[in-house]
């Protein structure tokens, strides 16, 4: 059950949100026992982002959020991949880009927890 937030300073197209979801479907699978199919996505654009004390170049704030335990060596190579799919299809630097990763015990869904 992850979920991958979005906030960005930059707007973004239709085209771009719909390549997003594609491509950040198919990278939540380097985790181990998640995929596509329990991925929930937000994207917020136009977002008051300061970096290093500057707004004036894109950039873009990412949480990842897991039911269960994130192994390490696979958040690392998300995290290449997240910064990856931002850089071609935002045109976000991965030097502009921050990945928060989160653990979650709890997670509800339909009704009931997990």
């Amino acid at each position: 059950m992850p979920m991958i937030q979005t906030k960005t300073n930059i707007e973004i197209s239709n085209e771009q949100e719909l390549a997003l979801k594609t491509a950040l479907g198919k990278a939540i699978s380097i985790l181990s026992g998640k995929s596509e199919q329990w991925l929930m996505l937000s994207f917020e654009e136009k977002c008051h982002l300061y970096f290093k004390g500057d707004n004036s170049s894109p950039m873009a704030f990412v949480e990842v959020k897991v039911y269960g335990k994130i192994d390490y060596t696979q958040a690392n190579r998300l995290t290449g991949e997240i910064c990856r799919i931002f850089k071609e299809i935002l045109s976000i630097s991965p030097d502009k880009v921050y990945v928060k990763y989160e653990e979650v015990e709890m997670w509800g869904w339909n009704s009931n927890n997990f």
